[in-house]
């Protein structure tokens, strides 16, 4: 069961945004992410609680962030819930999209788990993220390619680093994100800065 700890900083002028406390596994339902996010100054600001079943599918998501709640889930497209703190304010959402995705790293391994790419292939895929800091949702499509997998050897075993080229078909811009199983390595805004244990291996 991998744990440890990611920094997030803004990808354009790397202001520091804060830090993800995180744990995951593969599990009998798929897999299952949750995580503790505090600011810069330590303070707590959010959570992540997100389970894939077998074929990448979120069958169950849970964020907290800025006084907001989102519970969602793959339900004829995606379907979610947004409420505020007191529960008074509820919005209901559903769009024709594959998954969801948002600032935590947990949202890019999902991406890449549910789309199973081979290496030089691409695919298009509709997400809907969102965004900090009230969780506000947005439909957005990427383009997603996986340039490579390469393994290295570790101590545990051969580990397998798989590549992927992002990009937002919106705005054409374009990142490298670099995933090691359950684990991402390193992506703009995301640097891994502390792992407890080996990232899990899918099937």
């Amino acid at each position: 069961m991998p744990r440890g700890r990611y920094s997030l900083h803004d990808p354009h002028d790397h202001t520091p945004l804060g830090e993800e406390h995180f744990q995951c596994a593969p599990g009998p339902s798929g897999w299952r992410y949750v995580s503790q996010l505090t600011t810069p100054a330590g303070d707590h600001q959010g959570s992540v609680d997100l389970t894939l079943d077998d074929l990448g599918r979120p069958i169950r998501l849970e964020l907290h962030a800025g006084g907001w709640q989102v519970r969602g889930a793959a339900l004829e497209g995606v379907t979610w819930v947004r409420t505020d703190a007191t529960g008074t304010h509820a919005a209901e959402g559903n769009v024709r999209a594959h998954a969801f995705t948002g600032t935590s790293p947990a949202f890019l391994v999902a991406t890449a788990r549910l789309l199973r790419l081979t290496p030089s292939s691409a695919t298009r895929v509709r997400l809907v993220a969102f965004t900090d800091p009230v969780l506000a949702p947005r439909t957005l499509d990427q383009s997603w390619t996986l340039l490579d997998s390469e393994a290295h050897d570790t101590d545990n075993g051969p580990l397998t680093v798989d590549a992927y080229q992002v990009t937002a078909l919106d705005t054409g811009e374009r990142h490298t994100v670099h995933i090691a199983g359950d684990v991402v390595l390193s992506a703009p805004g995301i640097e891994l800065e502390d792992l407890r244990s080996p990232p899990s291996r899918f099937d």
